[in-house]
């Protein structure tokens, strides 16, 4: 699976970090036009030994929500936002979404694992309302608009199909 980083650069614009798991402890950084080959080994509970041609770092990883990272590097803080290619296209799917209420489906088949804002409640464009387990990972399925869970056509422990209503998002007044 492929993963994209961005990092915020001293509250400029974003710096995407390109990560690829290509065997087990060894990954592929991709950093604009430079590739790094990095292993890495889980340390402690927070904490990874990370070796880069021979040299040796040690990164604290803290998680601050279902798809960012602050991690500690030699001294240094960065605050990271991370997506795999399933949530990335997801956005951009949401992003792309006409006005009106917007009908959430399964883009794959897999177990509802949680239902994390039930109908009736406010949602942000981008926050998670329900994950999907599919082969072993937990996908969170974001509300592609701002607005209210008007209703959730599933319910946790069931099991789905592609193309299976998940939800359904009311526009925000405002944005109706």
């Amino acid at each position: 699976m492929n993963y994209e980083i961005t990092r915020k650069k001293g509250g400029g614009e974003p710096v995407r970090i390109g990560l690829r798991e290509l065997e087990e402890g060894v990954y592929e950084v991709s950093l604009g036009d430079e590739t790094l080959h990095v292993d890495a080994v889980q340390s402690g509970p927070n904490t990874y030994s990370l070796i880069e041609e021979g040299r040796q770092f040690e990164a604290v990883v803290d998680e601050r929500g279902p798809h960012g990272f602050d991690v500690l590097v030699g001294g240094r803080l960065f605050h990271l936002d991370v997506a795999d290619e399933r949530t990335k296209l997801l956005s951009a799917t949401a992003r792309a979404a006409s006005s009106g209420p917007q009908t959430v489906m399964a883009e794959m088949p897999g177990k509802v694992a949680k239902i994390s804002i039930p109908a009736g409640q406010p949602v942000a464009a981008g926050q998670g309302v329900l994950v999907v387990e599919a082969m072993k990972m937990e996908n969170e399925i974001p509300s592609p608009i701002d607005g209210l869970v008007k209703e959730i056509q599933v319910s946790e422990g069931q099991t789905v199909e592609t193309g299976a209503v998940l939800f359904v998002v009311e526009p925000s007044a405002e944005d109706a």
